[in-house]
């Protein structure tokens, strides 16, 4: 930042690169881990915990009934039906997590692990507990539910392979090979009696461990077709746990004319005190101060040609580069308008990290527009359907700006279209579609929605 120069301007890079590399979350994950630790040298665990992959890995939790669809390879039983108690099974299960192919995400790679993943553990609210007690936090809960009366259907045609040990049912998962299917057998203490009290002390436990797990918990109905199961669970596990770093928004509202980002744009600013920089705004604002890049703006558009990239990137630049959008965040509209000035905005640190599409039919934008008018004595600005005049003198003195003419609107689309899908492929999984068809308080409540939720995740990145 240079101190000499007004307005103070603070290099946007600085906090796109402690968002994109995790910085504040890698903090607060290290002294995570020094309270529950307490090591007696926290300097030398704090070099120790660097040196790592960190820990920012894949940490879940399947739990459910039994035949729920899930399986338990966390844990085994020493002998059947016998009790481990919390305090000889958490270190172990501690000690195991601990190891390198659950620590390191870069050895998923070598050991296709990344993190860990229990099935049917922890199964009361003691051992919840212990694990707390011990730092083992899952960043995902996974409850699979079912009504007792399926579990117990299920649990009558469960099949088990004594040679390979998969798991089938004669009727939902049956094998393909008639050899498999010939040497399949039920699986011991798999009757109606005792899967009706597994089920009992499953009820009987399960409140207790959801209460541990509140905020990380999802319940998914398992029945339904394992595919279904199975991509609700991905679709929970893409989502990141909300964290105490700070975060700044950083906003882009994308959508064609009539789609309503202004009003959105002025409820954003209003709610979370974002700056609401709007291109058109700033042009007008620089021509008005007759500033350099202002001037050299107006000589384009006195000639009906739109300015070259150089100077509104450089607006918007001196804009977004300001103290308070450094400090507060801002909400963007009306730029990027193609993918080079996308692209231009990211190589010098000014990418958003929310990114909203705003969609409309057409018919609803020609609506929108070309039935509004202007009072030209009092200045009232009226529409023929949401705000008509009150009077026939005032409806028959009404003009229609030139911008609002059906062509005018059309030339204004088209222009749009020919460059939103680029736009949207360079910004990725960080754009967000909204339907901009609707009450501007519920596009809001949308765009808020967005904005406060972590942004979801691939299934090929770690969680």
């Amino acid at each position: 930042m240079d101190a000499t120069k007004r307005p103070l301007q603070i290099p946007p890079g600085f906090s796109t690169y402690a968002e994109k590399h995790g910085i504040f979350q890698l903090l607060e994950r290290l002294l995570q881990k020094i309270i529950i630790t307490q090591p007696d040298d926290p300097l030398a665990f704090m070099t120790d915990f660097l040196k790592q992959d960190n820990d920012d890995v894949h940490k879940i939790v399947v739990q459910g009934p039994p035949v729920s669809g899930k399986r338990q390879i966390a844990i085994e039983y020493l002998h059947e039906n016998q009790h481990i108690p919390s305090n000889i099974l958490v270190p172990i299960l501690e000690d195991r997590l601990r190891m390198l192919d659950c620590q390191n995400k870069a050895s998923f790679y070598l050991l296709k692990y990344r993190g860990w993943l229990l099935e049917g553990f922890p199964q009361n609210r003691e051992q919840a507990l212990a694990m707390q007690v011990a730092g083992i936090m899952p960043k995902h809960f996974v409850l699979l539910d079912a009504p007792d009366a399926v579990l117990v259907e299920r649990c009558l045609g469960k099949r088990i392979d004594p040679i390979t040990g998969d798991v089938y049912h004669i009727l939902f998962y049956p094998p393909d090979d008639a050899l498999v299917a010939d040497r399949l057998e039920q699986q011991q203490n798999y009757n109606t009696d005792d899967v009706s009290s597994r089920l009992a002390i499953f009820q009987r436990h399960i409140d207790g461990i959801i209460e541990c797990y509140n905020k990380v918990s999802k319940k998914i109905n398992a029945d339904q077709p394992i595919g279904d199961v199975f991509a609700q669970v991905l679709s929970f596990l893409c989502t990141k746990s909300k964290s105490n770093s700070p975060f700044t928004p950083r906003v882009v509202l994308l959508g064609p004319t009539g789609s309503g980002k202004s009003t959105q744009a002025d409820l954003l600013s209003k709610k979370y005190q974002l700056i609401n920089v709007c291109v058109d705004s700033l042009v007008k604002e620089a021509i008005v101060k007759q500033s350099k890049a202002g001037n050299g703006i107006k000589l384009y558009l006195d000639r009906g040609v739109a300015a070259p990239d150089a100077l509104m990137f450089q607006l918007v630049k001196e804009r977004l580069c300001q103290l308070d959008c450094i400090k507060k965040g801002w909400v963007l509209h009306g730029y990027p308008r193609t993918r080079e000035q996308a692209v231009r905005m990211a190589e010098i640190g000014l990418e958003p990290n929310r990114v909203f599409a705003l969609d409309i039919p057409t018919d609803s934008i020609l609506e929108r527009l070309s039935l509004r008018g202007t009072d030209p004595i009092t200045g009232a600005r009226y529409h023929m359907h949401y705000n008509p005049p009150r009077t026939n003198e005032i409806a028959s003195r009404l003009r229609t700006h030139p911008d609002d003419t059906e062509d005018a609107i059309m030339k204004r689309l088209s222009a749009y279209q020919i460059f939103i899908d680029d736009i949207c492929e360079f910004y990725g999984n960080t754009i967000k579609h909204i339907n901009a068809d609707q009450d501007p308080h519920t596009i809001f409540e949308s765009l808020e929605a967005g904005i406060v939720s972590p942004l979801p995740v691939r299934p090929d990145t770690p969680f």
